[in-house]
């Protein structure tokens, strides 16, 4: 099987790109410029994903795609209307890359969505397959755009869909707020984080490429949307021992009431940030499970212990 990897220089996709290779698939990789591949994939620059991408020589060939590449979470915005920028790319490219691999005889494709469509917090219980849309900010709303119009192409074409809503990610290489506590808890910075009580799923990369190798060719995974996570869901005090140990550190906790935290981070207009440390978030992935058979191959104490031998290679 011949699997094209869209943003395949990025986080999850150079590992995807590195197990498929070792697992005996062929790789091509689509990238913005040629940089920080695995050896052995096959290198197709295609510039920027949007509604003109030109797709006709990365395609041929191709038996399967694992479409990753997307515009997230932008520092230093500098688009002029963020919006148009995301679903430029997150829709308008999603579809053009998905119309041009139909028209090329792709048999599959296998899109990474985000767990954002269906909300930010469920405090009443974990997500599952018959959660409402509910996305809460405009990188949920355009991802389940993408998710709609990629059926809708499914229905006509007779090209196979699946879809992937992961949780928070973490593994080598991982940034943002993960990121972020890595060097907190390095640096035995006090976290007023000791009496947590909200649970979180969470996904290590090693669980997500497994996943979706998996979608790529189980027969059972066409037309299917799934949730997925480790296993074990974890509150925010309880990954900060597990990482902090991981690491070889103490925790460095303290206690402080949650209504004081949350107080104290709307005054600094950190409350999105509060509320993924304070609230809950959590899904079922009982059907990924079932109907595909799938077992994530690395316990949630493998991947804080990958992600820690990373961070100390890192920073040696």
């Amino acid at each position: 099987m011949r699997v094209l990897v869209t943003g395949a220089n990025g986080f999850v996709g150079r590992a995807l790109g590195r197990e498929l290779l070792r697992r005996g698939r062929r790789v091509r990789a689509a990238v913005r410029r040629d940089a920080g591949l695995p050896d052995g994939c096959e290198v197709r620059v295609v510039g920027d994903l949007g509604p003109d991408t030109d797709w006709s020589a990365a395609l041929e060939g191709v038996d399967a795609v694992a479409h990753l590449a997307a515009r997230v979470h932008v520092m230093r915005e500098r688009a002029a209307d963020p919006l148009a920028a995301f679903r430029r790319t997150n829709v308008e490219g999603t579809l053009r890359l998905a119309r041009s691999a139909a028209a090329a005889g792709v048999r599959r494709l296998v899109f990474l969505s985000s767990v954002k469509v269906l909300g930010e917090a469920t405090p009443d219980g974990p997500f599952t397959d018959a959660s409402p849309i509910n996305p809460q900010d405009p990188y949920g709303a355009l991802k389940r755009e993408a998710e709609t119009g990629l059926f809708e192409l499914a229905a006509r074409s007779g090209m196979e869909v699946a879809i992937l809503r992961p949780p928070l990610v973490y593994g080598p290489g991982v940034k943002g707020n993960f990121l972020s506590l890595l060097r907190l808890i390095e640096r035995g910075v006090p976290l007023p984080l000791a009496a947590i009580a909200n649970r979180r799923s969470l996904l290590y990369l090693g669980n997500l490429v497994d996943a979706v190798d998996l979608c790529l060719s189980h027969d059972g995974a066409a037309g299917r949307t799934f949730l997925i996570r480790d296993g074990e869901d974890l509150s925010s005090t309880e990954l900060v021992r597990r990482l902090a140990a991981a690491l070889g550190h103490r925790a460095p906790l303290f206690s402080l009431p949650d209504g004081v935290l949350r107080l104290a981070a709307s005054c600094i207009g950190r409350r999105a940030a509060a509320q993924r440390l304070l609230g809950s978030l959590t899904v079922d992935d009982r059907r990924i499970r079932s109907e595909l058979d799938w077992q994530p191959p690395f316990t949630i104490d493998q991947g804080l212990a990958e992600t820690a031998i990373w961070w100390r290679e890192c920073t040696s």
